[in-house]
């Protein structure tokens, strides 16, 4: 994890120096979240570093009681990954399933890091508008891949499809999409609906961008493990 901690680091110090945060520090390996995060307004951000979000390890993270916002940040360094398989295995399969049945809530995830862009893995924000891409240190970064979770648990009986959070309902969201030229038509709203089919509870996994359905999934198992 060493590199994608240094590229962290150069990220938050980035974001620091231009206003967009107001400090932040590292909790340290003892923790199941990375970062801690204050913004401008006060708020409290707690941001979890992971890999590519396709691995069992994606659903292992703690909200912890500070946090007045939690978001997971995939950090896939390998440049033979799918980006569209990682993110639909990990928000689809892994935390759809983590936030339903163990009720851990997730504001939302970025997908980004120093390989968008690059010949490995064009980038389609960027192509033919070099202007957009932003130099930190080494790298030259893409606005990121933004997706905005419901901002409650789904439950069947009480809540079964609640609405995605809006980008101001989530500030270091708003702070990485303002900071690295990110557009409002390129952000992903993300829902789950849950229901009972017969003695099991399935969730349907649907994602939206500038008004359109850019995925959704049939009506899926949670399955106890």
């Amino acid at each position: 994890m060493r590199e994608k901690r240094d590229f962290a680091l150069r990220v938050l110090n980035y974001m620091q120096d231009h206003g967009f945060i107001s400090d932040w520090g590292s909790t340290g390996d003892a923790n199941r979240h990375d970062y801690t995060v204050t913004l401008p307004n006060g708020r409290i951000s707690v941001i979890e570093l992971k890999g590519c979000l396709d691995g069992n390890n994606t659903t292992i993270f703690e909200r912890p009681a500070q946090a007045q916002e939690f978001v997971i940040w995939s950090l896939c360094s390998n440049p033979g990954a799918d980006p569209r398989h990682n993110a639909w295995s990990g928000i689809h399969t892994r935390l759809s399933a983590e936030i339903i049945e163990r009720q851990k809530l997730v504001d939302g995830v970025i997908i980004w890091d120093w390989i968008c862009g690059t010949i490995g893995r064009p980038c389609p924000k960027v192509t033919g508008q070099p202007d957009r891409l932003t130099t930190v240190g080494p790298f030259q970064l893409t606005p990121p891949c933004i997706y905005l979770f419901p901002g409650t648990i789904p439950s069947v009986r009480n809540n079964p499809s609640p609405a995605p959070h809006q980008l101001a309902e989530v500030g270091i969201l708003d702070a990485f999409h303002r900071c690295f030229g990110g557009r409002d038509d390129e952000l992903n709203y993300v829902r789950f609906t849950v229901s009972h089919r017969g003695a099991e509870t399935v969730r349907k996994t649907t994602v939206t961008r500038a008004g359109a359905v850019q995925r959704e999934s049939s009506d899926t198992p949670i399955r106890r493990r």
